[in-house]
């Protein structure tokens, strides 16, 4: 539907929106007030400049002709309150959605409802990460914890020119604190519910005339708040400690600098906790009685993770306004995670089992025991300070890991039941470049482009399974039990008699933008941009056959405006846009086949609009708002996939032209993508008392908001997520010029309790958001 033609349904909610600063939340580029301000202190408030680099370089974020939002280190620390992990950004920047069902270990990024649902731990995003310049690709690395942070910067649509491939839907980019000559740091301590405990600290200054460092470390830790009722394995679950630290060192030279970053993670606690038969039958409500700190499970639930990585981002001087960049990372993890897939205990065939009807019992784990992630990139920028400007570069990349996935018998007291190894390896290579061209005193238009060079090989090294369904094809129909399936039944039983598959692609990637200098407040600008992301590969397994998506390209269409007013004490930035993605990639999971396979659809088209604003109402009293439509369709009439035998599916369905019988298949033509909310929506509003000693009283309040999603390809009520809304309360005092902060805080206030994921396959299963959680914190800063 167009959007001209659904907008105005919800002209009203934006308008009430605007209009209600006391359910404020956090929206992105707000500088927050200095904690701590002098009560004697006439100077109006105004926001500060805010610097980003969007495109590869420092520039105001309002004269960046891209859709881009900011959170800074203040507004990180709010949200983060409680030990959340990266989820917590999810809705606090317009279009901008996360979820995991993984737990901590593996979030999905979505951007303009433009995303992946593939858990698999192979799988490529077109959300790209960077995290200090280095790409960060395989999902498990995306998960990295939130800690001494500059800023975290989200640009919205197509980075195909600057930041490469698997950057259709937009970039995610994480700045640490860098080191200064300056002796500076600070220690956080934070306490909350079920013995939580958030420990973060860092400092740093200079070690030489031109040596600085700084190391920064965070631990966190919360016992499990959910028992089991049925005498597994665990006793209970969701608890976590996770530990993580960063070292830098930064050398400042004579047209020449240097800085070195080494960095580590460990995670141990829950895997995502799954649910048995949560959603009452032909609704998506929570069936009567839920508790949510209980289940019932037979199968063992559990997640570990390490990961290290260093990086060397060197930049020379050449002169004549000329700077060369060479930017080295690598990343390595190992990660295991186990789960009870089927949410519950036995089986309808056995005399016991629950809660509800457990059709068949399933326990899974996955791993990556081994695993490399190489990246360099030489780049050369001009600032010859004339109307022309460029920058131009080569980057590699290199990926080399082992995925090894299992399965248990939970009704056999766990013991292995299946195994399979693959490995896959990623080369890629990139030649780019960006020109920026001052054509008059108001007028700069930009352009860039990227060829990338891509390959992919994957091989199943190791395969055997003896469990429910060990393996299906067509070659040798089905072995029932006790019957061992093993790596040679497998490769008969596909259809070219090849477990290894291989891609080779090349792709070309360009953008032009123009921004228009209205006043020296306001300007408008316009991008046309495309996006790539290579082929992706998914193996062969006991319920389905491997998998090949071919290539997928996006191509992005926006306006906005980006405006300072009142004397810079209120900033608005709105855009609008549409995007097409030909041949999208897409996961297939589930349903009655229990089938996980990678797709194309000819055509996915997304549109809509977001909004950033932020003012100070008063000195005291600072209000900000982000607000975002998003309108995806799928477009494929051919296009059809499997639906669960246990929910109300509402799509047409196959019937089999021979037998006249549903194929248990549906077609998902007009669907919308999954895990993509219409609407989004956060807001805050900081209240602060200045003291005449240096402190200041305050109140922080911050709420977001998303609409219903869908959690699968096809639509169906059962797995159809209500809207949720979460909010958070922050009370405090500041004294010593802000050095000092004591608080008491509140994360999920109202105590939301929504499904927001699915296991669709065995019955209604499904897991929760986060609980809601009090607590206190101190925080010193020198």
């Amino acid at each position: 539907m167009p959007l001209a033609r659904k907008l105005p349904r919800h002209a009203l909610t934006v308008a009430i929106a605007l209009m209600l600063p006391a359910q404020a939340t956090l929206a992105q580029d707000a500088q927050t007030p200095a904690p701590a301000a002098s009560a004697a202190e006439s100077k109006a408030k105004t926001l500060d400049a805010v610097q980003v680099t969007a495109q590869r370089k420092v520039e105001n974020l309002q004269d960046v002709p891209v859709s881009v939002s900011t959170l800074n280190a203040e507004q990180l620390d709010v949200f983060g309150s409680g030990g959340n992990d990266v989820r917590f950004l999810s809705g606090r920047v317009p279009s901008l959605n996360i979820e995991s069902s993984f737990g901590r270990a593996f979030p999905r990024f979505y951007i303009r409802g433009y995303g992946n649902t593939d858990f698999r731990l192979n799988t490529s995003q077109p959300v790209s990460l960077v995290y200090d310049d280095v790409v960060q690709e395989n999902p498990i690395l995306k998960g990295f914890p939130v800690f001494d942070l500059d800023r975290v910067e989200v640009l919205r649509g197509p980075q195909g020119s600057l930041f490469g491939r698997n950057s259709p839907a937009g970039v995610v980019k994480f700045e640490s604190t860098r080191p200064s000559q300056e002796f500076d740091g600070y220690g956080k301590v934070g306490v909350g519910d079920d013995n939580m405990w958030n420990l973060e600290g860092a400092v740093g200054g200079g070690l030489t005339d031109q040596w600085s460092g700084r190391a920064s470390v965070l631990f966190q830790r919360r016992d499990d708040w959910v028992d089991n009722t049925f005498p597994g394995p665990n006793e209970s679950f969701e608890g976590y400690d996770e530990s993580a630290a960063r070292v830098q060192a930064l050398y400042e030279g004579e047209g020449f600098e240097a800085l070195l970053n080494a960095h580590a993670r460990h995670l141990n606690g829950t895997a995502r906790l799954f649910r048995a038969n949560i959603i009452e039958p032909g609704t998506n409500d929570l069936v009567d009685g839920f508790d949510e700190d209980k289940v019932s499970l037979d199968g063992l639930n559990h997640s570990e993770l390490d990961s290290f990585g260093a990086n060397a981002r060197l930049s020379w001087e050449l002169g004549d306004g000329y700077t060369l960049y060479s930017i080295t990372g690598y990343e390595t993890l190992d990660t295991y995670s186990r789960g009870d897939i089927d949410g519950g205990f036995g089986a309808v065939f056995l005399p016991v089992s629950g809660p509800g009807v457990i059709p068949f019992a399933s326990e899974t784990a996955d791993g990556i025991p081994d695993h490399s992630q190489w990246t360099q990139e030489f780049r050369i920028e001009s600032n010859t300070g004339t109307a022309w400007n460029w920058q131009a570069g080569l980057f590699y990349f290199n990926e080399d890991y082992d995925v090894e996935s299992f399965s248990y018998d939970s009704l056999n007291g766990g013991a292995q039941d299946g195994y399979e190894r693959v490995n896959q390896t990623n080369d890629s290579w990139a030649v780019f470049g960006a020109a920026t061209w001052q054509a008059t005193e108001k007028l700069e238009l930009r352009a860039g482009a990227r060829y990338t060079w891509d390959k992919k090989d994957l091989k199943v090294e190791e395969y055997f399974n003896t469990g429910f369904a060990p393996c299906i094809g067509p070659a040798i129909g089905i072995l029932p039990p006790p019957v061992r399936c093993t790596l040679t039944d497998l490769a008969n039983a596909e259809p070219d008699g090849d477990l290894s598959a291989s891609t080779d692609d090349q792709k070309f990637s360009w953008d032009l933008a123009a921004t228009y200098e209205i006043n020296d407040d306001v300007n408008v600008y316009g991008r046309v941009a495309t996006g790539y992301r290579g082929s992706s590969i998914q193996a062969a397994s006991a319920f389905n056959f491997k998998s090949v998506a071919e290539p997928e390209t996006s191509t992005s269409y926006e306006m906005g405006v980006k405006a300072d007013l009142w004397d810079n004490r209120a900033r608005i930035n709105a855009d609008i846009f549409y995007y097409e993605v030909k041949d999208q990639q897409l996961t297939a999971v589930g349903g009655m086949s229990n089938a996980n396979i990678l797709i194309n659809a000819d055509k996915t088209v997304g549109q809509g609009f977001e909004l950033d604003f932020q003012a100070f109402i008063t000195d005291t009293l600072l209000f900000t708002l982000g607000s975002s439509y998003n309108d995806t369709e799928i477009k494929d009439p051919d296009l059809r996939v499997s639906g669960c035998a246990a929910c109300t599916v509402t799509d047409q369905p196959e019937v089999d032209p021979v037998t006249g019988l549903p194929t248990g298949r549906f077609f998902i033509d007009g669907n919308r993508l999954p895990q993509a909310p219409e609407w989004t929506h956060n807001l805050t509003l900081r209240w602060g008392i200045p003291m005449d000693n240096g402190g200041e009283f305050y109140a922080y309040t911050d709420w977001v908001y998303r609409s219903e999603v869908g959690f699968f390809l096809y639509d169906s009520i059962e797995f159809t997520g209500k809207p949720l809304t979460e909010g958070g309360l922050r009370l405090g005092y500041t004294w010593d010029y802000g050095k000092y902060d004591v608080a008491i805080y509140g994360r999920n206030i109202t105590d939301e309790v929504q499904v927001v994921g699915g296991i669709d396959f065995n019955n209604l299963t499904g897991f929760i958001n986060e609980p809601r959680l009090f607590g206190a914190e101190f925080k010193a800063s020198f």
